[in-house]
């Protein structure tokens, strides 16, 4: 089963959902970028009373979430981040997102303008099921957490834990939590660079807030 979509009890989450929903803090204002279908913005609706508002570039998914009574527009993160003021949610997500746009930087960089901290996760090209395809195939890999081929793909940007934690350093933003999950879905706190956590690690999970000024 792809661990990027597996459930659990008893949230029926994702595993990186079920790990970002932990970070959010009860009653907060939440905004969720690439919202999907909703799923966790409906369990921290129910399960931590936040007031969430979501933002979601498919049609699909908007309709999905508005039929649940959802507070979600339709809208690309590349884009419309802009149009939010600053300090406007305490939380904000991005959750499989940020491989796919078109600027990551910049977007990270609205994030924690926006959001008084950003939760964020996408696969790690660093893991090392990645690194063998290419090795022993000499092929763009297909893996659970990326499983498109390299021509139908919607990621643009992809990039391992490492470079992403490097990427963090260089633009002010502060790394409160790190967590990366294997191929069977255990997650693992780690610390500094995380060699072993960029090479066994198929997701990413971090918790950010900006440097104090």
């Amino acid at each position: 089963m792809n661990p990027a979509r597996r459930r659990g009890p008893p949230t029926g989450l994702r595993v990186d959902l079920m790990i970002i929903a932990d970070m959010v803090e009860e009653g907060s204002r939440v905004l969720d970028v690439g919202c999907g279908d909703g799923m966790l913005l409906a369990h921290l609706s129910r399960a931590k009373r936040v007031d969430g508002r979501g933002i979601e570039i498919s049609q699909a998914g908007v309709n999905a979430c508005v039929a649940q009574g959802l507070s979600v527009v339709q809208g690309d993160a590349d884009r419309d981040l802009d149009a939010y003021p600053d300090d406007s949610f305490d939380y904000v997500i991005l959750s499989q997102t940020l491989q796919a746009t078109h600027n990551p930087r910049k977007v990270l960089e609205c994030l924690l303008r926006i959001g008084r901290r950003a939760i964020v996760s996408f696969p790690n090209f660093g893991y090392w099921g990645v690194r063998w395809q290419l090795l022993l195939r000499g092929r763009m890999p297909v893996t659970d957490t990326l499983p498109e081929n390299w021509y139908d793909t919607p990621n643009i940007h992809l990039c391992t834990i490492r470079d992403f934690i490097i990427l963090c350093r260089e633009i002010g933003i502060t790394i409160d939590r790190r967590i990366s999950v294997t191929h069977e879905g255990k997650a693992s706190v780690f610390h500094s660079t995380g060699f072993l956590a960029n090479l066994m690690g198929e997701q990413g999970v971090f918790l950010l807030s900006r440097n104090a000024r």
